[in-house]
């Protein structure tokens, strides 16, 4: 089995809600990180042999597979193939694991991994809700509501449920949230994300264009006061808007080859995918399922957690990194070093190349070598990724 090469990453500076990015068509953004990651590996356009782009919300704007749409708005060539990938929330996540997969069977040589989510213009549930009251039915077969009977499926619910049963209280989640903040705004100060993140051009609401290049979730002027007093989610819980993940439109890519792609680019490696991994867990909690397919990701990679020297764990909700912390032992100091999606945003399909583009950018950044990323997803599954910076 061949190896599987990161040589180039982008990502746009997550825009909040009805915010600086509110004006891109999806297809229009994602093509724009295609374009980039092209660039950064000073790449032949015609030599990418496809695209395999996660998106969520695959309705509207984001709908008739927006792979091949982003390709026909960027500059590559109308002979790249380009195909649609939802695993939830870890949908380019696991549009990097086709790619890494692709390349290493040898069955193609280049391949950009990529994903996108415009949440101001295509809503959650904007692809059930309209179909269910147009009389097209519900996701959820006979057999599935019998074998999980009265469930009402929701990542809301499941991360109250995370909280109680690893027993982490309001105040623990508000504190988390906090940091995340404080540690997306200590990457701006120094310049952290620059390397990473495309530059888009937008028009602000007085008619003047600028660039949009930070995440527009961070809160500068964050406290814990702040946060604290935030409404709960549900009378009973332990969650707030403040301690769950911000909507977010997005896009991001990465560019990953083998050593034939490598030599055909004439292109230098930054990292290599080392292991790959992908659990599912119970649908009804649902955003657990990080912790047992970090276990497992170690073990079938011969290491230990503390080999390991930047994490990166999506922070859909505060409960799941601090139970995955709480269960794995792993450093906190390593986790999230740049923020998470508290404060930068989780724009579903895009967030799992997103992550990736943080981590390896973290890792160069503080010259660290070893990186893990780990992601919930809806129906209770989880991608595992471990990577070796080059």
């Amino acid at each position: 089995m061949g190896e599987a090469y990161i040589v180039a990453v982008s990502r746009t500076a997550g825009g909040r809600r009805k915010g600086r990015l509110k004006d891109w068509h999806a297809a229009d953004l994602a093509g724009k990180v295609l374009d980039d990651v092209i660039a950064r590996a000073k790449a032949d356009p015609a030599l990418v042999d496809d695209v395999i782009m996660g998106c969520v919300s695959q309705a509207g704007e984001q709908s008739t597979n927006i792979a091949r749409n982003a390709i026909l708005c960027s500059s590559l060539p109308e002979s790249v193939p380009g195909t649609s990938v939802d695993r939830q929330c870890g949908s380019s996540q696991q549009a990097l694991h086709f790619a890494a997969q692709a390349v290493m069977s040898g069955a193609m040589d280049c391949v950009i991994a990529a994903g996108v989510e415009m949440m101001t213009r295509v809503p959650m549930g904007a692809a059930v809700r309209p179909a269910y009251e147009a009389g097209f039915g519900m996701p959820y077969g006979k057999a599935m509501q019998a074998r999980y009977p009265n469930v009402m499926f929701s990542q809301f619910a499941g991360a109250e449920m995370v909280a109680k049963k690893y027993g982490l209280e309001k105040d623990v989640l508000d504190a988390y949230a906090l940091e995340s903040h404080k540690r997306a705004i200590g990457a701006v100060e120094k310049g952290w994300f620059k390397n990473e993140i495309l530059p888009i051009s937008v028009t602000l609401e007085d008619g003047t264009e600028a660039l949009h290049e930070v995440d527009e979730g961070i809160r500068f002027d964050a406290s814990l006061e702040a946060i604290s007093s935030v409404k709960l989610l549900s009378d009973d819980g332990r969650l707030t808007a403040a301690t769950s993940s911000q909507i977010c439109d997005g896009a991001s890519a990465v560019m990953v080859v083998n050593e034939a792609g490598l030599k055909a680019l004439g292109a230098t490696p930054l990292a290599r995918i080392h292991h790959m991994t992908v659990v599912g867990g119970d649908p009804v909690i649902m955003l657990e399922a990080p912790i047992p397919g970090t276990k497992k990701a170690l073990e079938k990679a011969g290491m230990r957690i503390e080999d390991i020297d930047l994490f990166e764990v999506n922070e859909a909700f505060a409960s799941v990194p601090v139970a995955w912390l709480q269960e794995t032992g792993a450093d906190p100091a390593r986790l999230n070093v740049h923020g998470g999606a508290i404060a930068l945003g989780h724009p579903l399909g895009a967030s799992g190349t997103k992550l990736m583009t943080t981590l390896l950018s973290a890792l160069q950044t503080h010259d660290k070598k070893w990186g893990l990323q780990t992601m919930c997803e809806g129906g209770g599954l989880a991608n595992v990724t471990i990577i070796e910076r080059l």
